[in-house]
């Protein structure tokens, strides 16, 4: 085989082996998690997500974008972003809630797979700008942030196990919601501009190496509210009343 060959075949290899990666740390997700290694399990989703931001670049970037690619990105999200934060939520912090642990735990990944039939089916739709509800990497990386924060495991008689218990159930409906959230696919890297986006990107990633717990927190936080209050700021935008502007108010 020519090295020229051996090259290109590497090339589209590369994406494929990222998404293997992702299905990995998401499978380790789900032993840790069974471990009662709740921070160790939340960190490996997150790389999880990382893993699965950066096949999808790397492919649109070499253009080795396929149709087996694809499906097998998007089989590896459910079991990385669908069952191993379900598994890790239940762990944690649903288990003993007993049948309504159970629910909400179930409810994530039934959430997570419409999320992601929703997303085959728009793929080719041209938009690139938002995603309507909130991708499933994102809500497995915001539950796994606020596990790797919070990471100790609470009884169902605790005020705060009861509000964590919402934010998963939460976060599961928003990825069925009609939110529509920032993509960032239209940024692109290789763009003349995109020196623009080095200096932030630095500074985030500097404070999570810093601040690993908090900055993560922010970052998630900021990001799942972005959409509800856009959304609640159209809505009022609409419903004021236009001024009156008639002949008579019209001073000459």
């Amino acid at each position: 085989m020519r090295p020229s060959n051996r090259l290109r075949r590497g090339i589209y290899l590369l994406p494929t082996l990222f998404t293997i990666g992702n299905l990995l740390f998401g499978f380790a997700a789900v032993v840790l998690s069974f471990r009662g290694e709740i921070k160790r399990a939340a960190l490996f989703i997150i790389i999880a997500g990382v893993l699965d931001l950066v096949d999808g670049r790397i492919a649109r970037i070499t253009g080795t974008t396929s149709e087996f690619g694809s499906e097998f990105d998007s089989l590896a999200d459910i079991g990385s972003f669908g069952i191993s934060p379900a598994m890790l939520a239940y762990a944690w912090i649903l288990e003993p809630f007993g049948r309504v642990g159970w629910f909400v735990a179930f409810l994530f990944v039934v959430c997570a797979a419409m999320r992601l039939a929703r997303f085959n089916i728009q793929a080719h739709s041209g938009e690139r700008r938002h995603f309507v509800g909130l991708s499933s990497p994102v809500a497995a990386g915001s539950l796994a942030a606020v596990a790797y924060a919070f990471p100790t495991q609470r009884g169902p008689g605790d005020p705060a196990a009861i509000a964590l218990l919402l934010m998963v159930g939460t976060l599961g409906l928003l990825m069925v919601s009609r939110f529509r959230y920032r993509s960032f696919k239209d940024l692109g890297l290789l763009d003349r501009q995109s020196y623009i986006f080095v200096l932030p990107l630095a500074i985030v990633m500097v404070g999570v190496l810093i601040w690993p717990r908090w900055v993560m927190l922010a970052i998630a936080g900021s990001y799942l509210l972005s959409a509800p209050l856009a959304a609640i700021g159209r809505a009022l935008s609409r419903t004021e009343p236009k001024k009156n502007v008639s002949p008579e108010n019209i001073t000459r």
